[in-house]
């Protein structure tokens, strides 16, 4: 199993971005993908989940209204919309080996996952 993200950059603050997150490698046509993000010094944080077959996504709050996960394929997309200065991190997106769906209390934990992407820098001046 691959992640490759990428799409991250330099923003200015109320922009927007959207980060792409391809994945190889699962065969079954259920799984989980995570976002998360890293700013420095401080431990890396969930931001969103998805279940690609059936149709749940979860978001933190802080990115509620402004970020939304959303599929192509193989491709899961991270748009980021309204953004901040405190929403300047590395974004990182992550998979299982189970195919099963996590639960509303669980899929914002690192340990969930299996895979990861190698993070894309998102950047937003103020």
């Amino acid at each position: 199993v691959q992640l490759q993200a990428y799409g991250g950059g330099l923003v200015q603050s109320g922009g927007s971005l959207r980060l792409s997150c391809v994945v190889s490698g699962i065969t079954s046509n259920r799984y989980s993908i995570g976002w998360f993000r890293q700013a420095p010094g401080q431990e890396r944080e969930a931001v969103g989940y998805t279940y690609i077959g059936g149709g749940t996504t979860w978001y933190v709050d802080s990115v509620k209204g402004r970020f939304t996960i959303s599929r192509d394929k193989n491709i899961v997309f991270l748009q980021m919309n309204s953004l901040k200065p405190e929403d300047t991190a590395v974004y990182y997106c992550a998979t299982r080996r189970s195919p099963n769906r996590l639960i509303a209390s669980s899929w914002h934990q690192m340990t969930n996952y299996d895979y990861w992407g190698q993070g894309t820098q998102v950047t937003v001046s103020s």
